[in-house]
């Protein structure tokens, strides 16, 4: 079977990340979730610089995410990212973010993205090679 697209990124738990309670907010952790999807884009073929000349960009069209416990003030992060599924005009991408030191499970997320081009705002379908490259993904997607 093909190997699923995955990549880890790290963070540090700044100052500017936390609230007033001295916990990580909550746009703190979809900004540190958007670096590493920026980044698995990238491993799928949607590399900044060429988003910024065909102007197809993956556009965040969902994001389901469940907190289950706090980052605060110096805790190092790992993101792990994954392409999850594959649909015609749609993908969905998973993260879970853990601790370092404990790998305490911190947040999961899911995001739906769909690929727009702009200016017009216009679908897109995704690439055609996704329908092979990512053949055993659009499979679980369909099953379940």
């Amino acid at each position: 079977m093909p190997e699923t697209p995955y990549l880890e990124t790290r963070e540090e738990v700044m100052f500017f990340d936390t609230d007033c309670g001295g916990v990580v907010h909550n746009l703190a952790y979809l900004r540190m979730i958007e670096t590493n999807r920026t980044r698995l884009a990238a491993l799928l073929g949607m590399k900044l610089r060429d988003m910024a000349q065909t102007q197809l960009f993956p556009v965040v069209i969902r994001t389901e995410i469940d907190y289950k416990k706090p980052a605060v003030l110096g805790d190092e992060l790992v993101i792990e990212g994954k392409l999850e599924s594959v649909e015609r005009v749609r993908f969905w991408c998973s993260f879970v973010m853990k601790r370092v030191v404990d790998s305490t499970v911190l947040i999961t997320c899911r995001q739906a993205l769909a690929l727009v081009q702009m200016p017009q705002g216009k679908p897109m379908r995704l690439p055609e090679d996704w329908a092979e490259r990512f053949a055993h993904l659009a499979a679980v997607k369909a099953k379940g």
